[in-house]
């Protein structure tokens, strides 16, 4: 296979897009068939649904992964986690279907997540969507980009918009909720884009589609957020929790306690600023990780 960049992490990069790729590939053939949903009890005592095809493309991405680099540790949502991976400088956080909701109810909002961590730093992340065979794939400086079957791989690059009336907002299509209405009307933002799946959002952000997304609920998983990271900042894009706070991969506590912030990086420190009033009338105060 052509090498895609040319850096110590080629070899990692090349092993996670094929491995992507594999695991869409058995995940649609769970989507053209029918499929048993089980409910599962999340960490966070909630349930959600889960499928075989959650289990078989965890099981495809965490072999190979396992395989190739053998001293590496593994989060995966579908995988007992230990503590084994607090140990490890790097890590491998996987999203077998990030967007399980789209693939249960056949929207497309689904995809495959894979990325790497180094001392609690996302370095790569490779996001696919194998209903449209869209690839997103970044690696720290060498880019974000965009591969389609039959096109030339494509850089992404976020938009510079910093007016909110000319922003275009991301928000959640299965966990629409009051909040994400309030948040439109309460910058102005001019439109909205309604889809599932963290990486999928993200994509439309480094695609230009959006501009920003706000997630303020504390259920979101490193497994989410880490390979869309890595996209969206090479993209020149910036990823923080609500309070403009650094992400720390790799710790004890995997949840996004502390919400997310997705944008364009023109606008945003003035939306984390512009965040603090809806943050006190939302209720929400910083949550310490347990590191």
């Amino acid at each position: 296979m052509k090498k895609r960049i040319g850096n110590v992490l080629a070899e990692e990069l090349e092993i996670a897009v094929a491995l992507a790729h594999e695991a869409g590939a058995a995940i649609m053939n769970f989507y053209q068939t029918s499929f048993v949903v089980e409910e599962k009890l999340g960490l966070d005592n909630y349930t959600e649904p889960v499928t075989e095809a959650d289990r078989r493309a965890s099981e495809i991405i965490v072999a190979g992964l396992a395989e190739n680099f053998p001293n590496d540790g593994i989060l995966s949502e579908e995988l007992a986690d230990t503590d084994v991976r607090l140990g490890k400088q790097r890590v491998w956080m996987i999203d077998p279907i990030d967007g399980t909701y789209g693939f249960v109810e056949r929207t497309g909002d689904f995809a495959v997540q894979i990325g790497l961590t180094i001392a609690g730093e996302v370095v790569l992340g490779v996001v696919y969507e194998p209903l449209v065979e869209r690839l997103f794939w970044a690696v720290k400086d060498a880019g974000a980009w965009l591969e389609l079957p039959a096109k030339e791989p494509q850089r992404l690059k976020v938009s510079g918009k910093t007016g909110f009336s000319e922003m275009i907002v991301a928000a959640s299509r299965s966990h629409y909720n009051p909040r994400q209405q309030r948040v439109k009307n309460y910058f102005g933002f001019r439109k909205e884009i309604r889809r599932g799946s963290v990486g999928v959002k993200i994509g439309l952000l480094a695609m230009r589609e959006c501009d920003v997304y706000i997630n303020f609920s504390p259920r979101t998983k490193q497994w989410d957020s880490c390979a869309p990271q890595i996209i969206l900042e090479e993209a020149g894009g910036v990823m923080t929790d609500v309070f403009g706070d650094k992400i720390i991969y790799n710790t004890r506590d995997v949840q996004n306690l502390n919400g997310l912030v997705s944008s364009n990086g023109a606008a945003h420190d003035l939306i984390i600023e512009n965040l603090k009033p809806l943050l006190t009338e939302f209720g929400r105060f910083r949550i310490k990780v347990k590191n």
